[in-house]
């Protein structure tokens, strides 16, 4: 962690949003371009002649762009230090991650897809233990930027969120696997336990607990009756905005400390 201390100058241009500049490719423009649309074209093919799933194709794209993401890091780390190269990979990340939850609530609440089939672009990693393991990554690397120097009011307050984010789907990771435990005690092999309500959400922990202290938190809107498609875009959301805040808090001042020396 001793890396991630260091304080490396930081010259980002004056500008209102250094977010934007932090994510801009600058030289890699093109290269991001020609990756998209070398992505888009094999992705296509593959459907329309293999019969490729949709999830597939996503993954090409994704695949064939990820070269040109690491090359910019690593421009990110040389130029700014480990921690901006960090917040670069989270914000991009996350970013990612946050159009997948859009798309799903699109398909359910748009275009009326059923539950189970508004799973996004990326059907495969709509799975517990993949939520689990990203949760808990996102968690770490939260944790690390903090300890870097993303120190602002933003930055608690994501600490935060990503810490109830992650025990929201400890606890789902740990019914999952205890309902499946109980499938397999009654012989039932080929069911699965993924979707089980949470913390929060319809008939989640929340809304069927008992706890006078907790009446509350049961009154305000969506805690004990938001499906958990919502429950997650909204996790995310909020996430995402606090992610944002405190990167763009953090780059801002860092800038205008360097030229105030």
């Amino acid at each position: 962690m001793s890396q991630l201390t260091s304080q490396p100058t930081l010259t980002l241009p004056s500008l209102y949003l250094p977010v934007l500049q932090l994510l801009n490719p600058g030289k890699y423009t093109r290269w991001v371009l020609i990756s998209l649309g070398v992505g888009f074209i094999t992705g296509w093919l593959l459907m329309w002649w293999l019969g490729a799933p949709l999830w597939m194709s996503t993954f090409v794209v994704l695949l064939v762009l990820l070269p040109v993401g690491i090359l910019k890091w690593r421009v990110d780390r040389l130029r700014y230090g480990p921690v901006v190269m960090l917040l670069s990979i989270v914000l991009t990340t996350q970013g990612v991650h946050t159009i997948e939850h859009m798309v799903q609530w699109v398909q359910y609440h748009l275009f009326y897809w059923p539950m189970r089939q508004s799973n996004g672009l990326l059907s495969p990693a709509n799975a517990e233990w993949v939520h689990f393991i990203w949760n808990w990554l996102v968690l770490l690397v939260v944790i690390a930027l903090v300890m870097g120097g993303v120190r602002n009011f933003w930055a608690y307050l994501l600490l935060a969120v990503t810490l109830a984010h992650t025990a929201e789907h400890t606890y789902l990771f740990v019914r999952y696997l205890a309902v499946l435990g109980e499938l397999r005690d009654l012989g039932v092999n080929n069911v699965t336990a993924q979707g089980l309500a949470g913390i929060v959400g319809r008939d989640g922990w929340l809304a069927r607990c008992s706890i006078s202290q907790l009446a509350f938190f049961r009154q305000l809107p969506g805690l004990t009756t938001a499906i958990r498609l919502d429950v997650h875009f909204w996790w995310n959301a909020i996430e995402m905005v606090c992610l944002l805040a405190a990167g763009h808090v953090f780059l801002a001042r860092r800038w205008k400390g360097q030229n105030n020396q």
